[in-house]
């Protein structure tokens, strides 16, 4: 990869991250969250263990081989100090002395499919809460208003609750795999129950959209709960609304 090319991604994984940590959006606070960006076909940068989003420094974007991501992703079962020197060894420049991320794994995983550039994981409240709660199939699988579908698509993946590290990126990729077959497609948003939420995108605003869509209709959906439930749309509705050429313009206009 040439020097600009890398150093434009770098750039804009520091202004997604710088984002999706912003203070006043409160998605992701202390080191909580992370996100990536595609290199090339060998490799991908994503954020370190321990650093802050919305700080981030170039340094603290850790370079790592997608060959030796994903021959870990094969590994059956791993302890966690072994996983912790695997991750350590899939770092292409090791000198650098920082890990990467454990949930560099599923990351390693996304950037490898068809047209995702960009991931981002935060713990936003909102989301997060519904995934805390008995509802979270719910919010997954069903949509409340068009610009969810917009930004969101029709429906999103559902991770149920496991062990951080490869056993949660063994069932991410699982669960992904399964929308795949079914849809045709890569999904925008991947939701882990009493974890947080993953988008994804060709570009980092389509994983800030993503992203911020997605925790406000955490914000409606929760509101609608309180007032009798939400008043779900049909299929047909979806449907429609996914497939209308002008929201198929918004969509490349806002990058998603």
């Amino acid at each position: 990869m040439n020097t600009n090319s890398r150093k434009e991604k770098l750039t804009e994984l520091l202004r997604l991250s710088h984002e999706l940590g912003n203070p006043l959006r409160s998605l992701a606070i202390l080191g909580e969250g992370n996100t990536s960006v595609r290199l090339d076909e060998k490799s991908f940068l994503v954020k370190a263990s321990g650093t802050c989003l919305g700080t981030l420094k170039e340094d603290e974007a850790v370079e790592c081989s997608f060959e030796a991501i994903h021959a870990l992703l094969k590994k059956k079962k791993l302890g966690d100090k072994e996983v912790d020197a695997a991750l350590m060894d899939a770092r292409v420049d090791k000198t650098n002395g920082r890990k990467p991320s454990v949930e560099a794994l599923f990351h390693g995983y996304f950037l490898s499919l068809p047209d995702v550039g960009f991931v981002g994981h935060t713990h936003a409240p909102a989301v997060t809460g519904i995934l805390c709660s008995r509802r979270a199939k719910e919010f997954a699988k069903k949509r409340i208003f068009p610009d969810e579908i917009v930004c969101c698509d029709v429906e999103s993946v559902l991770v149920p609750y496991t062990d951080p590290g490869l056993v949660l990126a063994h069932a991410v990729q699982k669960a992904t795999e399964e929308y795949r077959a079914r849809r045709g497609r890569v999904p925008r948003v991947v939701l882990i129950q009493n974890h947080g939420i993953v988008t994804l995108g060709r570009t980092a605003d389509g994983v800030l959209a993503a992203m911020l869509m997605a925790e406000k209709t955490a914000r409606i959906w929760t509101a609608a709960a309180t007032l009798g439930g939400p008043n779900f749309m049909t299929p047909h509705n979806v449907a429609r609304i996914s497939g209308r050429p002008d929201e198929a313009y918004r969509r490349k206009v806002l990058k998603v």
